[in-house]
């Protein structure tokens, strides 16, 4: 009798996309930090719990986070379609069902429960976004108790197995831009057979709410959080206002050297304490701080100013080696932007139909992903037939980072035109102004 095709088990296939997948995923930030692998345990089985912020791409972070295969769940609707059920399959990806799909469909659950606690037998590696759906924001959303029932009914299994539950936090420099920055922080994890036994006086759902408690604390130390309430646009504003001064202060403080995304982390997150200390301590000047923050907020949205214009750390440095990258690459971008005029056209077109923006990223990845080695084939086809290869090799070797380049060049200049327009904006730099002010005095 034939052996059953597992999803956890090795696929050749899988493995060669693997190498591709996580190239072009780095080529599609300008920095990927990852920080804390060391909290991954070695000794047994593990269920990664990530933020859910950016769709796909959050898991691809997370795949990349190392070579091992990964198990992932996503939402049981996007498997209707059969050739896409196959796909997602052939990807290692099972389908779960949520409270909104109906009570009778979460009932099926029981099925991909199992195959889970299979997955984890085998020792695979697992992947479950806790919070059942994605927010674009620098917040977090309740955990859902999916994670929670695999995670017992897994050590009830396997009594003899160590299981980790790994909280992950995934911060992304912007949800919305192609080539942002993202840090993924791996903080300590739960183990889940020892949680089951310091609460064993408690009943199975007692342990998995104090659990819950306990894995969203955990979450919420791996992130910027900002509470998603009336005051987090404002919150994140000053933020943004501060983040170069701040990062700076705790650079230079530590004794060790820091990247410049984990102090950007630290700083955002000290930034958010110290307002909410000022809440306490003084609410009427933190009413003042946070109506600054709408109302530059609100002011910078109007012009179309970027935040990265306002969170410059040496402006005048910055502008110059900007200007002098856009006049370099121009040459080359100006061609090279007509070839890709394809992927862009592709993906405005998606965009264009995603109403959730933070699809977008994911949908600019996977047609770069899979369209430019298209064209780079037709386009070297078609040179073939009428140069020597001689000229067209190099040209060919030339062209290959062309979506970036050209994209970069591009971006340079949208940041240029408004740190132009920031510059001319006078209202809005006084009321920036008198934001530092008042963080500069706690």
């Amino acid at each position: 009798m034939a052996k059953v095709k597992k999803i956890q088990d090795f696929n050749l296939a899988y493995a060669i996309l693997r190498y591709y997948v996580d190239i072009t995923l780095k080529l599609s930030y300008r920095n990927i930090r990852y920080v804390g692998r060391e909290n991954i345990p070695q000794d047994g089985a593990v269920i990664y719990a990530p933020n859910h912020t950016n769709a796909l791409m959050d898991a691809l972070v997370i795949l990349a986070m190392d070579r091992r295969a990964k198990v992932f769940v996503a939402r049981a609707d996007i498997f209707k379609n059969p050739i896409l059920a196959k796909i997602f399959a052939f990807l290692k990806i099972m389908p779960i069902m949520r409270m909104r799909d109906g009570l009778d469909e979460v009932r099926r659950n029981n099925e991909t429960i199992e195959k889970a606690v299979d997955v984890l037998r085998d020792k695979v590696p697992f992947c479950i976004f806790p919070e059942g759906q994605h927010q674009a924001k620098y917040s977090s959303l309740p955990l859902s108790k999916g994670i929670f029932r695999i995670a017992f009914q897994a050590q009830e299994m396997m009594p003899d197995v160590p299981l980790y539950i790994v909280p992950v936090g995934i911060r992304y420099g912007n949800f919305f831009r192609f080539r942002s920055t993202v840090s993924v922080h791996v903080v300590e994890p739960i183990n889940v057979g020892e949680f089951i036994a310091a609460h064993k006086d408690k009943s199975p759902q007692e342990q998995m709410n104090i659990m819950r408690e306990d894995l969203t604390e955990r979450m919420k130390s791996s992130i910027l959080y900002i509470p998603n309430d009336d005051d987090y646009e404002a919150k994140y504003e000053v933020c943004a206002t501060i983040v170069k001064s701040q990062a700076k202060k705790i650079k230079q403080s530590s004794t060790e050297p820091m990247k410049e995304l984990d102090a950007h982390f630290q700083a955002n997150r000290l930034t958010v304490k110290q307002i909410d200390r000022l809440m306490e301590e003084q609410p009427e000047r933190a009413a003042e701080l946070l109506q600054l923050g709408r109302e530059a907020a609100v002011l910078r949205r109007s012009r179309h100013i970027s935040l990265d214009s306002v969170s410059l750390k040496y402006p005048v440095l910055s502008r110059i080696l900007k200007l002098l990258f856009f006049i370099v690459a121009l040459p080359y971008c100006i061609p090279v932007s007509v070839l890709t005029l394809p992927i862009k056209l592709v993906c405005m077109y998606l965009c264009h139909l995603m109403k959730d923006k933070a699809f977008h990223n994911s949908a600019r990845y996977l047609v770069n992903l899979v369209l430019w080695p298209i064209l780079m084939i037709i386009y070297a086809a078609i040179a073939y037939s009428f140069l020597p290869w001689q000229w067209v090799l190099p040209v060919t070797i030339v062209l290959m980072p062309a979506p970036i380049v050209a994209h970069e060049t591009w971006r340079v200049l949208r940041v240029l035109i408004s740190d132009v327009k920031l510059l001319l904006f006078t209202e809005l730099r006084d009321k920036y102004a008198k934001i530092k002010n008042i963080m500069s005095n706690m």
